[in-house]
């Protein structure tokens, strides 16, 4: 019996110490918390926007119908390329044709008119210079009639010569007079005639010029029933067919739109960045764009053109366009230029830009999941607790953050001894999955990194128990 008392008494003491040490290893691990960590690390780290959008050629027309008809001819397939000026397509010219016919016609007449007023204008000057050589005649043999009717009248005054000899100088006298003034009607009457010739010339000018101007306007009319090419590039769209009727309209209207032709010598991705991003868009920055169509291939670019007005994400439309206030999303376009774009690439191919918008060499960096927000009462350390207390404080869900944003800090969690520190730090650029820390953090030093739910609950000189196993073959398992 002592014997087995003896086994007994070495049995209970035995369990009683296991539980001794079993409360003691359990009582100091309340209040530990176990965490996952990382180390501060200099790295390059490159910053990127990511927007997606659409392939453009840079510049490119929509050729729409100047004139209403039936479509006559057309002289291209999509995918041609073609030449400035060429001509691409025809409508039914009958009515704008015989308006440019009979314009024509009507200045051919005008021009004839001219022309026989002019002939008209010499042959009257002919005949006003035989009327003025005339008068000069009539008036010599007035003054040679008159000097004998004065030498006549003398005579006869003297009695020298017979009455009938004076009364044949004074007859022919006076037949001189009538015959200068004779003379003088018929040049007025040339003269006038003339002045009525040149007046007829000029109002043949006249309409020849109203005709000229009415010739441009028919001829501008007709050549707006053909449609040339504006510039050199590819027929990218080519909606319509011969005998299809055309209305014109405004530009984006089916029932004018003929074509599209586009420069393909500059291809562009037209993208929407998002409106937090767009500041950090600058000109010229590089870009690689890849395109859905050509998969496993990244085309080099860089940024031509930022937009300036936002565009509302749902309808698409410029928020310079709406009149009401709206709170969705918005983005801003931007145009990069790719630097070869290969024969394949098609307007309209979806793609995705990822704008290089900073770039930094062996700069300290830290994971962004590491960096918290927390108010200055979050900071503060938790006062010692009873058992009790601590189990109560452990089951409750962490407070909410009363905070009006206005005094919280930035930083994060670093492993001090075993107990949690935070740190304050000044951010520069972010990475795909690093930060840049500018201030606060020194190389190598040990942060805090997970689980997301300790890095929102965790508070300064709070026990920490670091195990990186999971997050480890979590990284595996992503590889």
């Amino acid at each position: 019996m002592r014997k087995g008392k003896k086994i007994l008494l070495a049995v209970i003491g035995v369990a009683a110490l296991g539980a001794i040490i079993y409360g003691s290893i359990y009582y100091s691990q309340q209040g530990i918390v176990t965490v996952q960590t990382g180390r501060v690390q200099r790295r390059d780290l490159v910053s990127r926007v990511t927007a997606t959008g659409e392939i453009k050629p840079r510049n490119y027309i929509n050729i729409s119908a100047n004139g209403m008809g039936r479509i006559t001819e057309i002289h291209v397939k999509e995918g041609d390329r073609v030449k400035k000026g060429q001509l691409l397509c025809k409508l039914e010219t009958i009515q704008p044709g015989a308006e440019v016919d009979a314009q024509q016609a009507a200045l051919r007449t005008a021009h004839a008119e001219v022309e026989v007023a002019t002939a008209a204008i010499k042959s009257i000057d002919e005949n006003l210079r035989t009327a003025t050589a005339g008068l000069e005649r009539v008036k010599a043999e007035r003054a040679l009639a008159r000097a004998n009717f004065e030498r006549a009248r003398r005579l006869l005054a003297d009695q020298l010569i017979a009455q009938q000899l004076f009364d044949q100088n004074k007859a022919q006298h006076e037949a001189a007079d009538a015959a200068v003034a004779e003379a003088e009607a018929r040049l007025s009457q040339v003269a006038a005639q003339r002045e009525q010739a040149v007046a007829q010339r000029e109002s043949a000018r006249r309409r020849i010029d109203q005709f000229q101007a009415s010739l441009t306007r028919a001829a501008d009319i007709l050549q707006k029933y053909y449609s040339v090419a504006p510039l050199d590039g590819v027929v990218t769209n080519l909606p319509v067919r011969v005998g299809e009727t055309m209305v014109a309209g405004l530009p984006g209207f089916s029932s004018s739109l003929l074509m599209t032709i586009a420069d393909m010598s500059l291809i562009t991705a037209e993208v929407l960045v998002d409106e937090t991003d767009i500041v950090s868009v600058k000109l010229d920055q590089r870009t690689e764009v890849s395109i859905d169509a050509v998969s496993g291939r990244t085309f080099a670019g860089r940024v031509i053109e930022i937009g300036n007005t936002a565009i509302l994400r749902t309808s698409g439309r410029s928020t310079s366009q709406s009149l009401i206030a709206s709170q969705e999303a918005r983005d801003f376009k931007v145009v990069v230029a790719l630097d070869r774009a290969p024969d394949e690439v098609r307007p309209g191919l979806s793609c995705t830009a990822r704008i290089t918008t900073a770039t930094r060499r062996g700069v300290l960096t830290v994971p962004i999941q590491a960096l918290t927000i927390r108010a200055p009462a979050d900071l503060e350390t938790r006062k010692k607790q009873s058992g009790v207390a601590a189990a109560a404080d452990k089951a409750a869900p962490p407070a909410a953050n009363t905070s009006d944003g206005k005094d919280e800090v930035q930083g994060v969690f670093i492993v001090a001894g075993r107990k949690s520190a935070f740190r304050k730090v000044a951010t520069g650029v972010t990475g795909a999955s690093e930060i840049e820390v500018l201030d606060g953090l020194q190389d190598g030093e040990e942060i805090i990194t997970g689980s997301y739910k300790v890095l929102r609950t965790i508070r300064p000189e709070t026990a920490v128990k670091i195990d990186n196993r999971a997050f480890r073959r979590e990284e595996k398992e992503g590889k």
